[in-house]
C-alpha cells in the first residue's frame, strides 16, 4: 500500500507499508560494488541527501563499508533502514543464524532493520531452514523485519504455509524491460513491498527508447527519473545505486514525479519475455 506522509516543515514523502505495517521509503539506495572507504563515503553522502534505505548483501562484500557510512552520516540510528541479505552457503539453520549474528556484528549498528533470503536455492532445499532461522533472529531482536529476494510466487506461498510467517518484502529483477506485471499483482494481494533490483536494467540502451525519452521530455526530467517514477507509480521501490552526490539526489527527487496511466503504460510495454538481463530465473537459477 502506497501512503503520503506529511511532514512538519510541510512536504510530503510517499512510502510503502507491507501487511505487517513496516513502512518503507519510496526510492532506496543500491550498493551493488560500493565497497571500501569510497563506499563509505557514497553512503553517507547518500544518507545525507535524504536516503533512509539502504541495500547491501553478504555476497556484496560490502556490510561494513556501508554500515560505516551509515554510521558517519548525521543521520540518527532509528531512521537508518539498513538491509541486508543471507547468502545461499549460509541456508542451513544453524549456518544461517551464525551468518545474521555476524552480519550484526559487522555492521556495528546494533540490530539489521531487514534480512532477506538472497536466492531461494530451490534445488538445495534448505530456504524454509533459512526463513526459521530469520524468524527467530527476528525474535531474538536481532532483526526487525524479514523478507526474501528473487522469490517467485510458489516459494512465498511454500515460506508462509511451513511457518506460517509472510515474507514482508521481495526484491526482485524489475525493469521496463523485464516488468513483472504478475508477480508485482501477487505482492500487492499479499501485502508484500515488491523492491526492484537492476531498476533502470543497467541503463544502456533502455534510456534511448521513446517512451522513456517522451515521458522525460514531458516532465522535463532526466530518462533515469522517468524509469524510477515508473516503479514508484506502479508501486514497486526501486533501488538505483549511484556514488556521485548529485546523481543521488536526482534519483531520489524521482519519487516526487507522477507520471499519467498512459506514460505508465507506454513505458511498460517495453516488457518482453527475455526482458532478464541474464539467464537467472529463481525456478532454477542458485547463488551460494
Amino acid at each position: 500500500m502506497q501512503t503520503y506522509i506529511t511532514h512538519a516543515e510541510g512536504h510530503c514523502t510517499l512510502t510503502l507499508t507491507a501487511h505487517t505495517g513496516l513502512t518503507l521509503p519510496a526510492i532506496g539506495l543500491g550498493t551493488y560494488g560500493l565497497r571500501g572507504f569510497a563506499g563509505s563515503d557514497a553512503v553517507r553522502t547518500a544518507m545525507e541527501t535524504g536516503y533512509r534505505l539502504v541495500d547491501s548483501a553478504f555476497n556484496y562484500e560490502n556490510e561494513a563499508a556501508i554500515a560505516v557510512g551509515c554510521r558517519a552520516s548525521s543521520v540518527d540510528r532509528s531512521e537508518v533502514l539498513f538491509t541486508t541479505k543471507l547468502a545461499g552457503r549460509h541456508h542451513a539453520y544453524d549456518k544461517a543464524t551464525t551468518a545474521v549474528e555476524e552480519s550484526v556484528l559487522r555492521s556495528g549498528l546494533g540490530h539489521l532493520d531487514l534480512v532477506l533470503i538472497h536466492w531461494p536455492n530451490p534445488s538445495q532445499g534448505l530456504f524454509v531452514e533459512a526463513w526459521k532461522a530469520l524468524i527467530d533472529a527476528r525474535e531474538r531482536g536481532l532483526i526487525r523485519h524479514i523478507g526474501v529476494s528473487n522469490f517467485l510466487p510458489e516459494h512465498l506461498e511454500t515460506l508462509e504455509e511451513e511457518t506460517g510467517v509472510r515474507p514482508e518484502v521481495n526484491q526482485i529483477e524489475l525493469h521496463p524491460y523485464f516488468a513483472q506485471e504478475d508477480a508485482l499483482a501477487f505482492h500487492t494481494e499479499k501485502g508484500i513491498i515488491t523492491q526492484a533490483w537492476s531498476p533502470i536494467g543497467r541503463a544502456g540502451s533502455l534510456l534511448d527508447e521513446a517512451p522513456i525519452v517522451d515521458t522525460a521530455a514531458a516532465h522535463g526530467i532526466t530518462p533515469t527519473q522517468a524509469v524510477l517514477a515508473w516503479h514508484v507509480r506502479r508501486g514497486a521501490l526501486p533501488l538505483p545505486k549511484s556514488a556521485d552526490a548529485k546523481r543521488q539526489a536526482e534519483n531520489l527527487a524521482a519519487a516526487e514525479v507522477v507520471l499519467t496511466d498512459d506514460e505508465v503504460a507506454a513505458i511498460s510495454s517495453l516488457s518482453r519475455i527475455d526482458g532478464r538481463r541474464r539467464n537467472q530465473d529463481p525456478a532454477v537459477y542458485e547463488e551460494f
